[in-house]
Parts: structure tokens; C-alpha cells; sequence
């Protein structure tokens, strides 16, 4: 069970924030040590496991002694190596999304997926297919981004119309229905000219099945730009958690912060979703699990989250690759079904977290 300590609000109403089953930094750390030995481990077997299993000891002799003359050695890095290398990748950088968004609206239901983040950066990258003919990742992650973005600042906008702040549920509201129209707009688009579309099927459901090393290198800059940012951001976010009023009060800077959180989750979630398409709950369920262990502090928070979220990403993959042998099914549709559950359980909660 996880620990609460009281915090007062400005308001004068006492609030319980988690404190975590790990209470010494110690715990956490060992905790964070186990997660990478763990992420160590599942990224050898997203290299040998697929249609065709692999030896580890073969994994292993075609990273360190590469033969192009070995079919096995060519199957790891040429397909199976740029796989997991891009899921390590789209799993930092939806995870810390969620993390991101979480903190700053403490909104325990919100990721970039519910709030139509995911769904904005989809709807442009179809709007630059299938309007001005783009087909090349250097060109489609300029729009994701910006559908990232806009997306992000229209349902913090409606979210917060009318009297009060923006609530938790205005803003997953907000998210739901935003994620609905473009969703639904897009895939009405799709089935106009849908032999242009043709090469997006797997990539509307969320795949990091083929994937090439320019792919990557394009995505790769742009991710680690955002975590960096994240990272800036957990100090003051600590801050917020208590409330603007007193977070002003402790020196934070808000208006840096929000700006911090919106340009980092817009460069991670926009080269995410370019890259392999609209994944959901990712960065809905880690931020949770790192939080029931951590507490509440940002900066463990996301340290667990990078390193957990790739896991996730990872093991749905894997899942995928062997429940339809010799076929696979994409990695969105296993998030998916795995996370949808984790949403009810949190929305009937009492309180789904301490934030």
C-alpha cells in the first residue's frame, strides 16, 4: 500500500500526497538499478525473439562480430536491431509525455493519447500525405510536431473556458472528444484516396516493425532535445504539484515551466508518433507505476519512467511478435489492449493518484 503524508494547499485544505513504497533515496536507487538490469534483459530478447527465434549467444556474437555473410547476423542488424533501438526510443519519449502532462495539469488520467495529442500529430501527418504528397519521415515530423502542439493548446484552452481552472476531467474531456473529430476526420480522408494511404496501414495502429537507421536518426535528435527539457522541468513541476500560489511563493517560474512542459512534450510525442504512429497508454500506465514507488517527486518519477517505459513498449512487442506466428500484431494494438483495462481501474478509483 502506498504511504500518504499530508500537504497543506494554499487554500488551507490538507491534501495527501503519495510518498511510495521505496522511502529512502537508497531504495529508489537500488529499485532504478533493478529496472535497468530488467530493460537490459528485455532488449536481448526483443533481438532474438520474433518469426524466426534466435540464439542469445547469436545475438550476441552478431553485435560484437557482425558477418554480412550470415543470414541470422543480417536479420539482427539490419531489422531486428533498428526495432528495438526505435521502441527504446518511442517509449522514453511517450512515457515522459505522460509524465509530463500528469505533473502539470495533475491530471492522473492524462496522456498524450487521451488528452488527442498522439491524435493531433496523427491528423497532420495524414493531412501532409494525403494533401501535399509527403512520404518521407524528415518531412512528416514537421508536421507532427506542429499537430502536437496545436493540439496541446487547444485542449488546455477548452479545458480551461469558463469559471475555475482547468479540472482533470474538463481536460480529459477536452482530450477525448478533440481526439474523436480528428480521428474521425482522418479516417474519412484515408477512405477517399485509399490507395495513397495504402503504406500507412500498420503505422495508423502503432508499429515499430520496420523501421530503418535513418528513421531513427531523424526521430532521435528531437527526443533526446525533449527529455533534456523534461528533466529541466521536474525541479519546478515539484513545485506546482502544491499548488501555483505557493509555487510562486517557493520561487518557481510557471509561465517557464508550462513552456518548458509543452515544448518538450510536443518534440517527444510529434517525433514518437511520426516515427511509429499513434501508441496509447504508455505514457498513461508507467508514470502510475513509478509514482506507487517513488512518490511524488518529478525527478524519480521520470528517471523510473524512462527506464520502464521502453519496457512496456518492448514486451508488447514481443507479445505481438509471438501470439500471431508467423504474423505479428502491431505493438498499439497490445498497448491497447493491455492499458484499457489499467483506464478503467484508474477512472473507478477514488483517487487513481496522488498528484
Amino acid at each position: 500500500m502506498t504511504v500518504q503524508s499530508a500537504t497543506i494547499e494554499p487554500t488551507g485544505e490538507a491534501v495527501d500526497r503519495p510518498v511510495g513504497l521505496a522511502h529512502t533515496n537508497a531504495a529508489r536507487g537500488l529499485g532504478l538499478l533493478v529496472c535497468v538490469g530488467a530493460l537490459g534483459l528485455v532488449v536481448v530478447l526483443s533481438i532474438a525473439i520474433g518469426a524466426r527465434d534466435i540464439p542469445v549467444a547469436t545475438v550476441l556474437d552478431a553485435l560484437l562480430h557482425y558477418d554480412d555473410r550470415l543470414d541470422e547476423h543480417a536479420i539482427i542488424q539490419g531489422l531486428r536491431l533498428p526495432r528495438t533501438i526505435l521502441g527504446l526510443l518511442v517509449g522514453v519519449a511517450l512515457g515522459l509525455s505522460g509524465a509530463l502532462i500528469q505533473a502539470l495539469t495533475r491530471n492522473p488520467l492524462a496522456d498524450p493519447g487521451i488528452l488527442g495529442v498522439n491524435a493531433g500529430a496523427s491528423f497532420f501527418v495524414v493531412l501532409a500525405v494525403g494533401i501535399f504528397g509527403l512520404s518521407t519521415l524528415s518531412g512528416l515530423i514537421w508536421f507532427a510536431f506542429v499537430g502536437a502542439a496545436v493540439t496541446t493548446v487547444v485542449v488546455y484552452a477548452i479545458g480551461s473556458s469558463g469559471r475555475g481552472p482547468a479540472t482533470p476531467a474538463r481536460l480529459t474531456l477536452a482530450g477525448v472528444a478533440i481526439a474523436a473529430v480528428l480521428g474521425g476526420i482522418g479516417s474519412g480522408l484515408q477512405l477517399l484516396d485509399p490507395q495513397t494511404f495504402n503504406v500507412m496501414r500498420h503505422w495508423g495502429v502503432g508499429s515499430i516493425a520496420a523501421p530503418t537507421f535513418a528513421d531513427i536518426n531523424t526521430a532521435l535528435p528531437f527526443i533526446l532535445v525533449g527529455a533534456f527539457l523534461a528533466l529541466i522541468a521536474a525541479r519546478p513541476l515539484n513545485a506546482i504539484a502544491l499548488g501555483e500560489d505557493l509555487a510562486g511563493a517557493l520561487g518557481a517560474n510557471i509561465a517557464r515551466t508550462r513552456a518548458l512542459v509543452i515544448v518538450a512534450v510536443t518534440l517527444m510525442a510529434g517525433a514518437a508518433t511520426a516515427v511509429a504512429g499513434p501508441i496509447a497508454f504508455v505514457g498513461l500506465m508507467v508514470p502510475h507505476v513509478a509514482r506507487w514507488f517513488v512518490g511524488a517527486d518529478q525527478r524519480w518519477i521520470f528517471g523510473y519512467t524512462i527506464v520502464l517505459s521502453p519496457i512496456l513498449l518492448l514486451v508488447s512487442d514481443i507479445i505481438g511478435r509471438v501470439v500471431a506466428r508467423p504474423g505479428e500484431v502491431q505493438v498499439g494494438i497490445v498497448t491497447a489492449f493491455v492499458g484499457a483495462p489499467v483506464l478503467i481501474f484508474l477512472v473507478r478509483r477514488k483517487r487513481a493518484s496522488g498528484l
